[in-house]
């Protein structure tokens, strides 16, 4: 996974609280604990497919996929992960791979994509549903030299390293299936080191994440590269 832009918002816990099922909590975040962060992340995968295909795994589409998430605690076992919101992809096959693979991934098709190359101190991003159903956002950024000392995340967290220390790690993700009385765990292995991240100055236009964090104002960051290993999936009771 290469490139990997997180936009993130601060946002009043008791607004995206509502949308989280029965099971899982919010992490609430700020001095009070009524907060919480809403992050959507988009990144190409780099060529995904079958080990056993080797180096002609090159040949295969590198998809852009965006995840759209908060963070939460499973109550029952205190383990703490992300919940998805919604997930796009501009492949098809890959976006009905997801869905018949994985409990967790409420995967959408994109119509349109950006290249998202950090390129001469730039990144440009765009998600483009068409007339589907997947979320879209549109965004140009320049790259900070260095981490800012102030800015919207500190109604949060006292430093940039702080909320990059909340953010960043996604080693779980969690979802749930009532019906079946449980909470799924997927179990996935980041390496990502926090000085890798760059911070992300420039305007994001998104209908999806005004409709979900309603006035509340991004910031954005970069991850140049991540790797990427799925570890298991695991069940526990709701």
């Amino acid at each position: 996974m290469s490139d990997v832009v997180h936009v993130n918002y601060v946002i009043d816990a008791h607004r995206i609280a509502p949308l989280i099922p029965p099971g899982p909590e919010l992490q609430r975040i700020g001095e009070s604990g009524d907060l919480a962060m809403v992050t959507f992340l988009s990144y190409r995968h780099g060529h995904p497919g079958p080990a056993l295909l080797g180096r002609w795994r090159r040949l295969l589409p590198s998809p852009l996929q965006s995840n759209w998430r908060v963070h939460v605690r499973h109550r029952r076992t205190d383990s703490l992960g992300v919940y998805f919101l919604t997930t796009a992809i501009d492949h098809a096959l890959h976006a009905l791979s997801a869905r018949m693979a994985a409990e967790a991934l409420p995967m959408h098709v994109l119509k349109r994509t950006s290249t998202l190359d950090a390129k001469d101190g730039r990144i440009d991003l765009l998600l483009d549903p068409g007339h589907g159903t997947a979320p879209d956002a549109e965004a140009h950024f320049t790259l900070l030299p260095e981490w800012p000392v102030d800015g919207l995340w500190r109604s949060a967290f006292s430093e940039y390293g702080e909320m990059l220390a909340h953010c960043v790690p996604q080693d779980r993700a969690l979802s749930v299936q009532p019906w079946r009385g449980r909470v799924t765990r997927q179990e996935i292995l980041l390496d990502t080191p926090l000085d890798s991240c760059t911070a992300l100055t420039g305007p994001v236009v998104s209908n999806a994440a005004r409709a979900i964090v309603g006035t509340a104002e991004p910031f954005a960051f970069l991850v140049p590269l991540v790797r990427f290993r799925f570890e298991s999936e695991e069940r526990d009771p709701l």
